[in-house]
């Protein structure tokens, strides 16, 4: 008999320790090497571990939501020969099975009670941490859902076509019947990083909002006419791009916006680079890719950015520098951006940039009644770094440009 401990390795980006996101596995199984084990939370990303070796699980470092520090013992388990020779003959790499009565007996006999033997052999299902707790909720069992991603991996695309074709087998009960279910969602992983850093942003920071309405009408044209030239409907034009640049400009005036806060040494670090956060929203939750050093781009490598890296977030493919080192962010509700906001403050930042939902309104135009397309922008800074005046004077600035678009792109 051999004893292997699998031990948290460093995750990166000085992590000390990270929080258990999903198990999957338990313990009794026989896991082959490589296959999946779990996934853990790091403050920017759920990330997969792989089994070091082929054997028997014997003991779990604990339950979602526990956090276990770097090198600490995460999975124990026996490499005996005899569990390994148990496993199926037709198993494949990725395949957790569960393991022999005797096995499991002889391992740990407390396992075999919490584990009834079973006939079947699950095969591990290839997917990301988001669609598992997707289906979970759903109540969707992943192996009947057919994947067309590399190795059968089951994508977004898959996932959202089985749930259509399931919804309309149903049939909706006429009759409504009352329920008194509560159900309990522990707050870990994303969520619980999300609570914490809302929490900690309004406690520390004293934002001050200041809402202005632009004029975009000119601006909405000048988009609509560029993306009339593009025959590739991936690389049209959002506002976002357009707001990007326009704040990028005015922070050459307003340098102190583009800042960081140290509060363990008290010290303002004021950024040359622009690192542009963009507020996304992803199955997950709230996210903040970062487009790095967005100062040396155009509109289109702007947009093109900004695409690739907010679609990185929601399908959990952005790398950890994609998701960390923003100096100041802007964020958008699209349809949904109401008529004003009051956006958080994403820490260590000292600002963030909100978009408004476009609406046509009449408005007094060169002294006549016109319709105009306006947007609000509203925005929030950190008043202990930022004056409201100079917060208030950007704003104007940024509102300028955008509503007379042509000098978004003159030369400084």
């Amino acid at each position: 008999m051999s004893v292997h401990i699998f031990k948290l390795p460093d995750l990166g980006e000085g992590t000390v320790e990270s929080e258990i996101g999903e198990w999957f596995i338990k313990v009794g199984d026989v896991v082959e090497e490589e296959a999946v084990v779990c996934t853990m939370m790091t403050d920017k990303a759920a990330v997969e571990l792989a089994s070091p070796v082929s054997g028997t699980v014997t003991k779990l470092a604990g339950e979602p939501g526990d956090i276990v520090a770097v090198g600490a013992a995460l999975v124990t388990f026996e490499t005996d020969k005899a569990a390994a020779k148990a496993k199926p003959a037709d198993a494949k790499p990725g395949v957790i099975a569960e393991a022999p009565a005797a096995a499991a007996e002889e391992v740990a006999p407390e396992a075999k009670a919490a584990t009834p033997a079973s006939d079947d052999l699950p095969t591990r299902v290839i997917t990301s941490p988001a669609i598992r707790r997707r289906a979970k909720e759903a109540g969707v069992d992943l192996t009947l859902v057919p994947g067309t991603g590399p190795g059968g991996r089951i994508q977004r695309r898959d996932f959202d076509s089985f749930l259509k074709a399931k919804a309309s087998g149903i049939s909706i009960a006429t009759a409504a019947t009352p329920s008194t279910a509560v159900k309990e969602i522990k707050v870990i992983g994303l969520r619980r990083i999300i609570a914490e850093r809302m929490s900690k942003s309004k406690q520390e920071i004293p934002h001050f909002a200041y809402v202005e309405e632009i004029d975009i009408t000119e601006l909405e044209a000048l988009r609509k006419h560029l993306n009339a030239r593009k025959s590739d409907a991936n690389e049209r034009l959002t506002l976002l791009p357009f707001l990007g640049l326009a704040l990028i400009r005015a922070l050459k005036e307003f340098p102190q916006c583009n800042s960081t806060y140290d509060r363990a040494r008290n010290v303002i670090l004021q950024h040359d680079a622009v690192h542009l956060g963009v507020a996304t929203q992803t199955p997950d939750g709230l996210k903040v890719p970062v487009v790095k050093h967005a100062e040396i781009l155009g509109i289109d490598g702007l947009a093109n950015e900004i695409r690739r890296v907010t679609l990185a977030a929601r399908d959990n493919s952005a790398k950890k520098n994609e998701l960390s080192g923003s100096t100041i962010t802007i964020t958008s509700l699209g349809k949904l951006g109401g008529i004003a906001s009051t956006p958080v403050i994403n820490l260590p930042e000292v600002g963030i940039i909100g978009v408004n939902r476009a609406v046509e309104r009449p408005m007094v135009f060169n002294g006549q009644i016109a319709v105009r397309l306006m947007m609000n922008l509203s925005s929030s800074f950190d008043h202990r770094f930022v004056d409201g005046y100079d917060a208030a004077a950007m704003i104007q600035r940024i509102k300028e440009m955008l509503e007379h678009p042509a000098t978004i792109f003159l030369p400084d």
